[in-house]
Order: C-alpha cells, then sequence, then structure tokens
C-alpha cells in the first residue's frame, strides 16, 4: 500500500536548496535600469543656481539687524531669517546678507577665515568663512526645502551638508584673495548658526566678493 503522506524532511532540503539559490538583485527604475546611486554633489549643482540662491537672497536679513533678534528672542529671529522647518531639537540657522571691513584673516589654516567688522567700531562682529576645509552645515540647514526625512539615513543628509561647502569651494572660494586681507572690504551672503558659546558668529558663504585695498 502506498504511503500518501509527504516526506517533510525530503520537502524541506528541497525549499533550502531552493532558497539558497535566490539572489537580492538591485532595485529597477521605470526604464528598467538600476536606480540611480545617492550623488549629493551632482545634487547640489542641479539645485544650486536655481533654488538655493534665490532662497537665500530672498530670505537673508542683514547681519547686524539678524543677529541682534537672535540674541533676544531666537524663535522671532527663527521666523524671519531662518529655517521653520528645522528639527525641533536643533538650533536656528539664519540666512544673512553681511558688508564690512576686513579686520582680521587666518590664511595659515585649511580652515580659512576672516574676521568682519560690520557696524564700523574696529571690532569684529562676524567671521566668515573661506576654505577650502569649510566647517558646518548652515547652508543645508538653512533651506526650509530641505528635510531629513527626504534622504535614506543621517549619513546621506550629512553627505549632502558637506556637498554645499564643497561645490562653494568649488566654484566661489577658491577664487577669492589669500593676501593682504586686513583692510579689505567683505560682502557676504550666507547664513550661520546660532551657537551659545562667547566665539563670533560663523558665516558660511554662499556668494563673498572681496573688495580692493582702500
Amino acid at each position: 500500500m502506498l504511503n500518501n503522506k509527504p516526506n517533510w524532511p525530503i520537502l524541506a532540503a528541497m525549499i533550502g536548496i531552493s532558497l539558497t539559490a535566490c539572489k537580492i538583485l538591485p532595485t529597477k527604475s521605470a526604464d528598467g535600469g538600476n536606480a540611480p546611486a545617492f550623488n549629493p554633489d551632482k545634487m547640489v549643482e542641479e539645485i544650486w543656481a536655481a533654488k538655493v540662491v534665490p532662497y537665500l537672497q530672498q530670505k537673508a536679513g542683514p547681519f547686524a539687524e539678524v543677529h541682534a533678534l537672535a540674541k533676544t528672542d531666537p524663535a522671532a529671529a527663527g521666523a524671519k531669517y531662518g529655517n521653520p522647518n528645522k528639527q525641533a531639537n536643533s538650533p536656528w540657522t539664519f540666512a544673512v546678507r553681511l558688508e564690512g571691513k576686513i579686520v582680521a584673516a587666518n590664511t595659515q589654516s585649511r580652515a580659512a577665515t576672516i574676521d568682519v567688522d560690520v557696524d564700523g567700531d574696529g571690532k569684529a562682529d562676524a567671521r566668515v568663512q573661506i576654505g577650502p576645509a569649510v566647517r558646518s552645515t548652515a547652508l543645508r540647514d538653512s533651506l526650509d526645502f530641505i528635510q531629513f526625512n527626504d534622504f535614506t539615513n543621517q549619513i546621506d543628509f550629512a553627505q549632502f551638508g558637506k556637498a554645499f561647502n564643497s561645490y562653494t569651494d568649488k566654484t566661489m572660494l577658491s577664487k577669492l584673495l589669500r593676501e593682504a586681507l586686513e583692510g579689505r572690504s567683505a560682502k557676504v551672503l550666507g547664513a550661520y548658526t546660532l551657537g551659545s558659546g562667547q566665539d563670533l558668529p560663523l558665516v558660511t558663504p554662499a556668494e563673498a566678493e572681496i573688495g580692493p585695498k582702500p
């Protein structure tokens, strides 16, 4: 008499063999190709002229006005000059226009900076990064159309922030003067993050000009 009951050990072995033969393939895009790799440098380049600079030009306020309000009422300054869509636990980042006289410069470091006197009292009011190494993600964080949830993970979001700094250095900062900077004028459109220390506000430029010697 035939035994009609399934042979479970044999079936299990067969299933195991079929599973080990499976491969996980990359996700395909609509046209049948692989989904494009994450490329933060290309992403920044594509939105820079069309969205980033126009946004900053419209949103930015005079540095002295923005910083004075930020020190007394960060939320009010943020509503007017900052990114209202920032993560709740993140500090405010403000878009600013800054114009004044360079009173000090540090070009020995790769993270070079100039200190700018905005109000004419001979003392520095803001420190502007001129690269090539640029710290902070202020440019990314000032934009209300960039959201953390649009990215796969924290690493991609961080790389996107760094891509802004790389782009400004490649297209603009690397072309700035590096010699005899003190006494020259500086004009900047950029962003800075409100800090809690005594250091000068650190402005990351999207646009910057250094004038001739007076």
